[in-house]
């Protein structure tokens, strides 16, 4: 059995600033390493649940915060979002289940850290086929389009919540209480690490036994629409051939879901220069 982990850093123990996950900042350091620590206990989980094969991508800024010296042996990792699949790399249909750590809830949600969707800095709000969501969902279509199911997320009660309503009865391990976008009630290394491994060693157990949520599919063709920050962000995304726009909200109509995931990071790119 093969599991890919996709790690992002707002959801890992401890991190409540923006601070806390920016390079350069000196607080980042001390949090890329609690991140390291989060997925090796996922990775732990995940063999001692029966997997054969563990891969991580990491899925946070540029894709280089996991430490490759301090990561669980036993796993491979995938680094540098400028990868064709970024957040989710090595997802492919010999996956068996995708487990998330470090997620974090969509733009706009109240009581929860560090909430954004995709990029901070240009996206208010992301919809396929009319459905809000955040990094989860468009992260869980792109697995369903391969035929893989979302088994398991670790992160703030809100993260959690959001990707239990849109994709099931995934295993979570909520590692700390939001109060607000930069204040939560955290729990300790030692505690936060032994929910993931459980989290992540049950995922893997009811996948082997067949009962896993479901892979996430949306319908084709597929609708993807991105609110951006600000109207000049919209006038270069609208340069893709096919863009609709009302307002802040440039659309693409796409065949699938790969082609929608595509377009998506398509429109960021144009957006973000």
């Amino acid at each position: 059995m093969k599991v890919l982990i996709a790690a992002d850093m707002e959801g890992i123990t401890g991190v409540v600033s923006w601070d806390h996950v920016t390079a350069g900042h000196f607080e980042y350091d001390r949090f890329r390493r609690l991140m390291t620590r989060d997925v090796n206990a996922a990775i732990a989980g995940a063999f001692e649940g029966g997997a054969d094969e563990v891969i991580v991508a990491d899925g946070h800024g540029g894709g280089t915060n996991i430490l490759i010296e301090e990561l669980d042996p036993r796993a491979r990792i995938n680094c540098s979002n400028s990868a064709p699949h970024s957040m989710v790399q090595g997802i492919d249909q010999t996956i068996d289940g995708l487990l998330y750590v470090g997620y974090h809830a969509r733009h706009g949600t109240p009581n929860a850290i560090c909430d954004h969707t995709y990029s901070s800095k240009c996206v208010s709000n992301l919809w396929l086929n009319g459905v809000l969501t955040g990094e989860y969902g468009l992260n869980a279509a792109l697995a369903g389009y391969y035929g893989v199911p979302v088994i398991m997320i670790s992160g703030d009660q809100a993260a959690c919540a959001q990707a239990v309503e849109l994709l099931g009865g995934l295993e979570t391990a909520v590692v700390k209480q939001a109060t607000g976008r930069h204040s939560a009630e955290c729990l300790p290394p030692l505690l936060t690490q032994r929910l993931i491994s459980a989290a992540a060693q049950a995922a893997v157990i009811r996948l082997r036994q067949g009962q896993a949520p479901a892979a996430y599919t949306v319908s084709t063709p597929v609708q993807v629409s991105v609110e951006f920050k600000s109207s000049d962000m919209a006038d270069r995304a609208m340069r893709i051939p096919g863009s609709l726009r009302e307002g802040l909200v440039v659309s693409l109509q796409l065949p699938d879901v790969h082609q929608a995931y595509m377009g998506f990071r398509s429109m960021l790119g144009l957006a973000s220069l």
